[in-house]
């Protein structure tokens, strides 16, 4: 996070919000799965098979959506190449959010928050480099560990500051949670069309960023 320039930790912080808002929007519409946040996600799936629950098969079938954007995300992101890989994948973003919210209007409400978990899988390789992603977009608590750990760094007299941008993307995470369940309370899964359109606004900035 710290190699990269203000402008790339701009849009970062973008992704983070945009990432909050949708997991907000998810959770409330699914009843208390996540859209991004497979940690969580992961505790539902053992929960569910330790009580042979329906839960198990709700969370399973994100956590797979989840990795099957990933996939598909990285495959994208290294064919269009280093320059334009942030451009490339953020539109694939934006019509992947479209097209759910698209099915949510059709009442196909488990279909369109399965694309919506893909979506958000995909948006995690946006910072991929040498097959390792760079800056962990929806993981917060790989991000709040990096704020101790340069908290402790900073406490010992080096890089003062190193703990702050990962203190950003914590904080764009609950921003966007906040935005996306006031936001949904009155729209309910029609916030997904909000979420398409930053993220449209977002590839736009990837563009500039990349010129």
């Amino acid at each position: 996070m710290t190699r990269y320039d203000w402008r790339l930790r701009a849009l970062a912080a973008g992704l983070t919000g945009l990432a909050g808002f949708v997991d907000a929007t998810g959770f409330i519409a699914s009843g208390g799965f996540f859209l991004s946040f497979m940690s969580g996600n992961s505790t539902r799936l053992g929960i569910g098979l330790a009580s042979a629950g329906e839960q198990a098969a709700m969370a399973g079938s994100l956590i797979l959506a989840f990795v099957i954007g990933v996939t598909v995300g990285t495959l994208v992101g290294r064919a269009a190449g280093a320059a334009h890989r942030a451009t490339v994948l953020l539109a694939l973003l934006t019509v992947t959010l479209a097209s759910a919210a698209t099915l949510a209007g059709l009442h196909h409400v488990f279909p369109a928050l399965l694309l919506t978990a893909l979506a958000m899988g995909a948006e995690n390789t946006v910072f991929e480099a040498d097959g390792d992603v760079r800056i962990s977009l929806t993981y917060m608590t790989g991000n709040l560990v990096k704020v101790g750990q340069r908290l402790a760094t900073a406490l010992r007299g080096f890089d003062r500051w190193g703990w702050f941008p990962y203190l950003i993307l914590w904080c764009a995470m609950i921003g966007g949670a906040v935005a996306g369940a006031v936001v949904s309370a009155a729209l309910g899964l029609a916030a997904l069309w909000i979420a398409a359109g930053v993220a449209l606004v977002l590839t736009g900035t990837a563009a500039w960023i990349g010129r």
